[in-house]
């Protein structure tokens, strides 16, 4: 069984997706064994605690710079015996040294397709302006390893989601989380903690995948 850390610092919407997903038997060889927030008033606690999943909090004002912030963090997951560790709306840089020692084993969800609408300056709301701005017809969102490079670690799935002429971009992020974020996360999840994610040259290779067996 695989030990998974969620790292939050907002609403936790992709937490309960994982949470969920975990509920209804959908991951499979992995729990959540700690949700990590960067903030005290983060709602993503309250939905961990409803889970009855430990909670940690880990505040980067407490610490003096990047570096000495992902020690701490990095200390955590080694006291919980860590796996595999999942970005789900947190929204602090990790250091170089934090990401080499979990190389492959950090994976984040962005809400467009990478390798568009990506990289620094893109999150949140202000992915969703520019896909409006620039008037796509299909947006949606990918899971990928973290590395680093700000969303330019190797893909590990991807989902279209259409963009309607009357969108604002709060009801293309609510329809790009509730269509593909909340479902290609828990299955990349998954996916790893079955040992079926292999990484060579750059790309991620998915063992003996089968296309839609995850209920989507």
């Amino acid at each position: 069984m695989k030990n998974i850390a969620v790292l939050v610092s907002g609403g936790g919407t992709n937490l309960q997706a994982l949470i969920d997903a975990t509920v209804a038997g959908k991951i499979r060889n992995g729990r959540i064994s700690i949700v990590l927030s960067s903030r005290r008033d983060a709602y993503a606690l309250e939905r961990a605690r409803a889970a009855c999943i430990d909670c940690c909090v880990l505040e980067p004002k407490d610490y003096s710079g990047r570096d000495n912030y992902s020690k701490a963090l990095a200390q955590r997951l080694l006291e919980h015996k860590i796996d595999l560790v999942v970005l789900a709306g947190f929204m602090h840089i990790l250091s170089s040294e934090f990401i080499k020692h979990f190389e492959n084993r950090i994976i984040n969800v962005h809400p467009s397709l990478i390798p568009s609408f990506c990289g620094d300056g893109f999150y949140g709301l202000r992915v969703h302006e520019a896909v409006l701005e620039k008037g796509v017809k299909l947006t949606g969102a990918t899971v990928h390893f973290v590395n680093e490079i700000t969303d330019g670690g190797p893909i590990i799935l991807q989902k279209a989601v259409p963009v309607f002429a009357d969108d604002t971009a709060k009801t293309l992020q609510e329809r790009v989380m509730r269509e593909a974020e909340w479902q290609i996360l828990p299955e990349a999840v998954s996916l790893f903690c079955e040992g079926r994610l292999l990484v060579e040259g750059g790309r991620v290779i998915i063992s003996d995948a089968q296309p839609g067996s995850f209920g989507h």
